[in-house]
């Protein structure tokens, strides 16, 4: 392809991929990038902070900002992911706002949409909707929540997608290339994401825990990796420490004679592996950090 032709015809931006926890955002982007790059879970709040998804075509660089959740924060680990949000909203060419089909007007969901209202408006960014999971409903409720957004978005795009089925994700990628500035390409064709193996290794580890714990413990973890170790391409060592807020959570993450945290090893380990494409030893430990989400220092020790 010639560098006129790029210059002409090629289109490369950001989109903000925004929603409340839980709605599949990180989901819809592992699918279109057809490669799992963020963690997901069924856990609310499984993404904490921004994470770029690029999707590079012959005619398009699309620039995936996946958000963390957007909801009424609790603590300082809350408030950063919110910020998070909102700068992504608004530093972004396009938005695209993902609706739960089967629960689509919460209270976050309509603080959301309050808070984007300005974007769309005064500034004039492109919104795309998309009503995600249409898979649990009947059509004929699709078509009434449809309606109902027309009411609210009268210049948003809507459109119903399956993240998990693949349904109208092609609809959808092509309508959101539509919304992009004309540009050449920002990253290199081959670069899927803006972060490092070790930053995706944490993630990975912390989805384990998320699908494996219990209700109470998975909002007070996080994780830390002490080494990654490439051992040539074909294998790595990595040692990480699981960071939870209280000696009760730490008996329950280590489990009765270490069953819980070698099945959150073995988990983990398998995902790093699919992802990294090498043979991965893992080796995880246990600490207490009391009340880390509410201190700024032990947030930003932990890359918050």
């Amino acid at each position: 392809m010639s560098e006129n032709h790029i210059q002409k015809t090629y289109r490369s931006g950001f989109v903000a991929v925004i929603g409340r926890p839980n709605v599949g955002k990180s989901t819809l982007i592992n699918m279109l990038l057809k490669q799992k790059i963020a963690a997901v879970s069924p856990r609310p709040q499984t993404t904490r902070k921004q994470q770029l998804g690029i999707l590079t075509t012959e005619t398009a660089q699309v620039i995936f900002v996946d958000t963390p959740g957007f909801h009424k924060p609790r603590h300082k680990l809350g408030e950063k992911m919110v910020t998070s949000a909102l700068a992504a909203i608004e530093n972004a060419d396009t938005l695209l706002l993902i609706l739960d089909a089967s629960n689509p007007f919460t209270p976050e969901d309509e603080l959301l949409i309050q808070r984007i209202q300005p974007f769309t408006q005064e500034q004039q960014k492109p919104l795309t909707i998309a009503l995600n999971k249409i898979d649990l409903i009947t059509s004929e409720k699709v078509n009434q929540i449809l309606e109902q957004l027309k009411i609210i978005f009268s210049t948003a795009n809507l459109i119903p997608i399956s993240s998990t089925r693949g349904e109208n994700l092609n609809i959808l990628l092509d309508q959101l290339i539509l919304q992009l500035p004309m540009s050449e390409p920002l990253y290199p064709e081959d670069q899927l994401t803006d972060l490092s193996e070790r930053d995706i290794a944490a993630d990975l580890i912390r989805e384990a825990a998320l699908n494996i714990l219990r209700d109470e413990v998975p909002h007070g973890i996080a994780v830390r990796i002490d080494q990654y170790q490439e051992k040539g391409e074909g294998a790595a060592v990595i040692f990480a420490t699981i960071i939870v807020e209280r000696e009760s959570h730490k008996a329950i993450v280590i489990g009765a004679n270490g069953s819980m945290i070698k099945k959150i090893g073995i988990q983990a380990r398998q995902e790093i592996e699919a992802m990294t494409g090498r043979k991965v030893f893992l080796n995880l430990k246990v600490k207490v950090q009391k009340n880390w989400r509410k201190d700024e220092n032990l947030l930003k020790w932990l890359g918050y």
